[in-house]
């Protein structure tokens, strides 16, 4: 069932569902996330088993703010304490050393844990409700089966677990992709997934070289988002250059016939040879772009298309969490 997210009533039933070992759908800023009680293995096996997820493919804890950080962490960098203050409440996900004592079943078994805290102010509510009850964080990977597009609305939670999953309503989601990703584990910050938050605000804020983890020799932490398939519609994507794109429309011809199978995403505006090709203009702002990418890919994969080609992003540092998104769902 879907509860309005700003009625307290709702707030109050969710926080005592996860109370009681159960799943929650909240919105957060970012994406929509499956929800369960960090601290209860029984709780967090159902999130994998819903998703259909591997065990051992670690989840994100949110936390209602800084204080909550204590309870999962064992340790917190001074660099860290600069990004939890320069970016928090907001999309910026931490990966500190875990007490070994709680949350490893939401650490995928691993001695480290994510840890973030939303800036959604239903999320926020939710999180001080549940925290009033118990339970200290709220281990939420984004609320889709595991690879497959992430949800940004409240329907997209329902439309992929039903109506018996209690959802909270928050509206559409204001950034649209995941968060960034920064593992702390390693003396310095290292880039695990890149988001809408970039490198240099990132460095500017620590006032540390931002690595990438394909500079480290021994390996990184697994984190969530990072398989190199994710993201995934039904439709095959194709990532196609603007004279590309036109060439393979150029070749399809107007004698298309049937249902629309070929969907493009482009911000270059193009010859289309047929009405049964659906386009959508991807906006030149990488913000705007973020924020729609999975409701339209959504959308095209509700359409029945069975082809997506999409105009790749521009190389630059803004869009490198779209650039991400993209090259994963492609893969």
């Amino acid at each position: 069932m879907i509860l309005d997210g700003r009625d307290p009533a709702a707030i109050a039933a969710a926080a005592q569902a996860l109370q009681r070992g159960e799943l929650v759908g909240l919105p957060t800023e970012t994406v929509y996330g499956l929800g369960a009680d960090a601290a209860n293995e029984a709780a967090v096996a159902k999130i994998f088993a819903a998703k259909g997820r591997p065990s051992d493919h670690p989840l994100i804890v949110h936390v209602a703010d800084a204080t909550g950080v204590a309870h999962f962490a064992s340790d917190v960098p001074a660099f860290a304490q600069q990004l939890m203050q320069a970016f928090w409440p907001g999309p910026l996900t931490l990966i500190l050393p875990r007490r070994p004592e709680v949350g490893a079943a939401a650490a995928g078994g691993q001695d480290s844990i994510g840890l973030r805290c939303p800036a959604h102010p239903v999320a926020h509510a939710l999180l001080l409700a549940a925290r009033a009850l118990g339970v200290h964080g709220v281990a939420a990977p984004s609320a889709n089966k595991f690879g497959r597009v992430s949800p940004t609305t409240a329907a997209h939670v329902q439309s992929e677990f039903g109506g018996d999953l209690l959802v909270l309503d928050g509206g559409a989601c204001a950034v649209g992709i995941e968060s960034t990703i920064i593992d702390c584990t390693r003396g310095a910050p290292v880039l695990l997934r890149p988001g809408q938050i970039s490198r240099d605000q990132v460095q500017a804020a620590c006032g540390l070289k931002l690595l990438s983890k394909e500079e480290l020799a021994a390996p990184s932490p697994r984190a969530s988002g990072t398989l190199e398939s994710h993201y995934a519609p039904n439709a095959q994507v194709r990532l196609m250059d603007t004279r590309a794109l036109q060439t393979a429309l150029d070749m399809l011809g107007p004698d298309l016939r049937g249902p629309a199978t070929i969907a493009v995403y482009a911000r270059a505006v193009l010859r289309l040879p047929s009405s049964q090709v659906l386009y959508r203009r991807m906006p030149d702002d990488a913000a705007a772009a973020a924020q729609q990418l999975f409701a339209v890919l959504r959308d095209f994969d509700a359409q029945g298309v069975k082809l997506i080609w999409i105009e790749p992003p521009p190389d630059t540092p803004a869009w490198e969490g779209v650039r991400d998104r993209l090259t994963r769902a492609a893969a």
